[in-house]
């Protein structure tokens, strides 16, 4: 449909502790689905080390391919939190102390406890907005389409909350699951061919194994529900036609 309202993002998971397994992301999974809800499709994640031209190269391409840009991690006290310095450099502005960041910092913690790494936390690109953080007080950062958000996945989410109003979304992105008990190879074919036929619709399989039988989901998804009805009954037709019995939603067991 020429007319439906695409509106996409992708996430950018800044860590060496992330990459070397220490640390399991939690942030990814909750903004996407955070966004799906409001209409905004997740379409990238990427995984990036504490490396400041890896930083700067991934943004500036992605902030250019989608609407919205959200990171998370490197915008603590320590000496490897350099996505606030990063991202001023991907904009090509100065970091700078900023003065409601250094204010918020100093109310909190009190000018004897007010270190020079917690101060670190004040320093955003020049021009960016403040994102609210209600759990401990070191703001996030926004600045063009690009959202920098802490990598703790409390204060992440919290963060990405408080924000989510303020988004733009899509026109929202409707799902339905069809099951069965059959192999992905023995439906295949037609499936690709379900496909063809509905180009405006994804359609995802997603194999399972369970009460000691192989079988797959089959996700349909797309911004028109009654395309995606005509998609999922065809594809009721599709599993009866290969010999099972098509299953709505996913499985029980």
């Amino acid at each position: 449909m020429s007319d439906v309202k695409i509106v996409t993002a992708a996430v950018v998971v800044i860590g060496n502790e992330i990459l070397s397994g220490r640390t399991k992301d939690l942030n990814l999974g909750y903004i996407a689905a955070g966004l799906t809800g409001i209409g905004i499709r997740l379409t990238e994640g990427r995984f990036i080390p504490d490396v400041e031209a890896t930083i700067i190269a991934t943004v500036n391409e992605l902030r250019a391919r989608h609407d919205y840009v959200f990171t998370t991690g490197g915008i603590g006290p320590t000496h490897d939190d350099i996505t606030a310095a990063a991202i001023a450099k991907a904009f090509g502005v100065p970091l700078i102390l900023h003065p409601v960041a250094a204010r918020l910092l100093s109310d909190h913690y009190g000018p004897e406890n007010l270190t020079e790494a917690r101060m670190r936390m004040a320093h955003t690109p020049e021009g960016a907005e403040l994102i609210d953080n209600p759990v401990s007080i070191a703001p996030g950062i926004k600045i063009g389409n690009v959202f920098v958000l802490a990598g703790v996945p409390r204060i992440c989410q919290a963060m990405f909350d408080g924000l989510k109003g303020g988004l733009r979304g899509g026109d929202p992105v409707l799902s339905r699951t069809v099951s069965g008990y059959i192999g992905e190879g023995v439906i295949a074919k037609d499936l690709g061919e379900l496909q063809d036929r509905h180009p405006a619709l994804e359609i995802g399989s997603y194999p399972f194994f369970r009460q000691g039988k192989f079988g797959a989901s089959f996700v349909i998804r797309g911004t028109d529900k009654a395309e995606i009805d005509r998609a999922a009954g065809a594809l009721h037709a599709i599993i009866k036609k290969l010999g099972a019995d098509p299953i709505e939603g996913e499985p029980a067991g």
